[in-house]
């Protein structure tokens, strides 16, 4: 791998490029609550090959929503499971948007 493909793969946001220790610092919070939210199976870090979780920047993004949420006082298992739901409804009103994008192409006349 040249220096080109790291600094590519950086730019990638599913690649899992920070640790444990400094996602914690970036987002304001503490290992044990990443721990929480993996058990809880909101996000799934990756595995270095010494065992340790490498976190992408869409898992920090996720685990930011979480922090917000049980900044507010809700319950930590509550805040995940409205993360994943937000998650689902976000991935469903995209996929519609392209079906009503594709429709629209194969049928250009058709009326509102």
């Amino acid at each position: 791998m040249t220096a080109d493909d790291s600094y590519g793969r950086l730019e990638d946001d599913d690649y899992p490029a920070y640790t444990m220790g400094r996602a914690a610092e970036m987002l304001g919070t503490t290992q044990g609550f990443l721990r929480a939210i993996g058990e809880a199976r909101l996000i799934t870090p990756l595995r270095s090959a010494g065992g340790h979780r490498r976190y992408s920047r869409y898992q920090l993004r996720i685990a930011a929503r979480a922090r917000e949420l049980v900044d507010q006082g809700t319950p930590i298992e509550a805040a995940c499971r409205i993360v994943i739901l937000e998650d689902q409804l976000e991935e469903a009103q995209r996929i519609n948007a392209e079906h009503r994008r594709a429709a629209e192409s194969a049928n250009p006349t058709a009326a509102p």
